[in-house]
């Protein structure tokens, strides 16, 4: 239901990235965790959705008489009202939480690269950055390295063993359309042209500086070899 277009995808994340999760989760999160329960504040969540088993994603709604539901099918607003039955207490089913231990909203997140940007600005660093900005970067990112790994998997082979290569692992711009979840590849291409963009100025900041093009047709230059 939150997935652009509507579309759900699997998302992969470097074991890396996983480490540093997980140690916010048993550290620093459960930490807000505690406190919100020993305030009660997830017992006062009005129309608070309850997945009663973890392994089973579904939520059975606090209203008398309402119907179980797939997490699946609900949307951003119902999402922060949903909570997670854990053998200590009722918890929210979002990663982030803020200083109360309740999921963090969006205009949070807006702050917090608001927050950044004033930052950079004073310390007279050029960037700006806003939370749309890390789907581009991601595609970018994802695009630049997959098209680098099938070109140095697909130089050394025969055109049969190209043929079922990319039938085996797909086309890269294909591969970051869907975890994007674009109807069309032709959405896609719009990365495809940054990446030829940042390779171009990457190209042209190799260039040095004391460099003069060459001055003269090309027939000039050739008789001048020749003589």
């Amino acid at each position: 239901a939150i997935a652009k277009n509507a579309s759900g995808r699997r998302l992969y994340v470097p074991a890396a990235v996983l480490r540093e999760l997980w140690d916010y989760i048993r550290v620093e999160r459960q930490e807000l965790v505690d406190s919100a329960r020993k305030r009660g504040t997830y017992d006062r969540i009005e129309r608070a959705l309850v997945v009663e088993e973890p392994t089973v994603p579904a939520v059975t709604p606090s209203e008398p008489g309402a119907r179980r539901r797939s997490v699946e099918t609900l949307d951003p607003r119902q999402r922060r009202n949903l909570l997670v039955r854990r053998p200590d207490g009722l918890e929210p089913a979002a990663l982030w939480l803020n200083n109360d231990g309740l999921p963090l909203c969006t205009h949070s997140w807006q702050s917090m690269f608001a927050v950044a940007n004033v930052r950079c600005r004073k310390a007279g660093i050029g960037l700006r950055a806003h939370p749309h900005l890390l789907r581009h970067t991601y595609a970018v990112v994802t695009l630049e390295q997959l098209q680098r790994e099938h070109t140095r998997e697909l130089n050394p082979m025969t055109a049969v063993q190209r043929m079922s290569y990319q039938q085996i692992f797909g086309d890269p711009l294909d591969w970051v359309r869907r975890r994007l979840g674009h109807r069309s590849v032709e959405t896609t291409f719009k990365y495809l042209h940054t990446l030829n963009e940042l390779a171009m100025a990457a190209r042209l900041a190799l260039v040095p500086d004391h460099w003069t093009a060459p001055v003269g047709r090309a027939s000039d230059r050739e008789e001048n070899q020749d003589q």
